[in-house]
């Protein structure tokens, strides 16, 4: 495929956007700021700029394609698909104004473009705080657990707010145009080095998790599931919950559930370190499979009991 790919120079996007690029993918890095990595092409965009984001997508990907047979008459657009990361990436960044302009404005944009220069297949990052939990004032139990997709969203904060925003407008023009537009909702995101230097103190101490629900995304993981994202076709609109399959944490789920969620209805029987952001879907619908842990990197303290 031809890719579309905005926000390949943040944190998960440096890491997702190449790995397409190592699937045999082209991968257009539209950024303010360059990845400069040498299996994708930067094109420098202003994604709140709505003729920027026309004319990028519109346009020839790279100067490699300018010894390529001739657009077929009637297309639109050189890319198959729209991977869009691109975002201010949370709270306490900027001004709360300014962020949820921001990422709704660029979500639209992008949307829009795609949708009505024919592209068929979009793929959009949300997250896990539009639950909620992450950026609420004081203590946020979930309704239940594990928590699925259909899991209320109401959100206090502008960050949260800008994604579940990004996610209706995503499903508007779903309705619309009937291409397959799937959110992922990433819960937080984790690169390989970060095993390391973070988790040895959330393992000491779980309470540090728990806006996160407990869990994680690992970078690879999420480039895989992306991928299988943009190979699965036929879906309408769908969001997602990626996360890796265990907890952040070494504490159990039997210790996690008596600690944190006393009262919170549990809807199924889990595993002992079975994640509480249900990944169940991403498994059924798209064959999401994570290889990732940090077990692989740190002992389990709880290994022995």
């Amino acid at each position: 495929m031809r890719i579309f790919f905005t926000g390949g120079s943040g944190k998960a996007g440096h890491h997702v956007a190449p790995f397409l690029a190592s699937q045999g993918h082209q991968v257009t890095n539209a950024d303010l700021t360059p990845l400069r990595h040498p299996d994708v092409t930067d094109l420098r965009v202003d994604l709140t700029d709505a003729g920027q984001v026309y004319s990028a997508m519109a346009g020839t990907p790279s100067g490699a394609e300018l010894d390529s047979p001739a657009r077929p008459a009637g297309t639109a657009s050189s890319y198959d698909a729209v991977v869009h990361y691109a975002a201010i990436p949370s709270e306490f960044i900027a001004p709360d104004a300014t962020t949820f302009a921001t990422n709704t404005t660029a979500h639209y944009n992008v949307l829009e473009a795609a949708t009505r220069l024919g592209i068929r297949k979009v793929v959009f990052a949300s997250s896990e705080t539009t639950y909620g939990i992450c950026f609420a004032h004081g203590e946020r139990k979930p309704l239940y657990v594990p928590v699925d997709e259909e899991h209320p969203v109401v959100p206090e904060d502008s960050y949260a707010m800008s994604k579940v925003a990004g996610e209706v407008v995503s499903r508007s023009f779903q309705a619309r145009t009937g291409a397959d537009v799937y959110g992922l909702r990433i819960n937080n995101v984790i690169e390989p080095h970060e095993y390391a230097e973070k988790f040895p103190a959330f393992l000491e101490d779980p309470s540090l998790r728990r806006r996160n629900v407990f869990a994680y995304i690992d970078t690879r993981d999420l480039g895989q599931m992306t991928l299988r994202a943009l190979e699965v076709d036929g879906l309408g609109y769908q969001v997602f919950n990626v996360a890796n399959a265990d907890m952040s944490v070494a504490a159990t789920t039997q210790e996690v559930l008596d600690r944190f969620y006393a009262g919170v209805e549990v809807r199924r029987e889990m595993g002992r370190d079975e994640t509480f952001y249900s990944i169940d879907k991403a498994r059924e619908l798209l064959g999401y499979s994570p290889q990732h842990s940090w077990r692989d990197v740190l002992e389990d303290p709880r290994s022995g009991s």
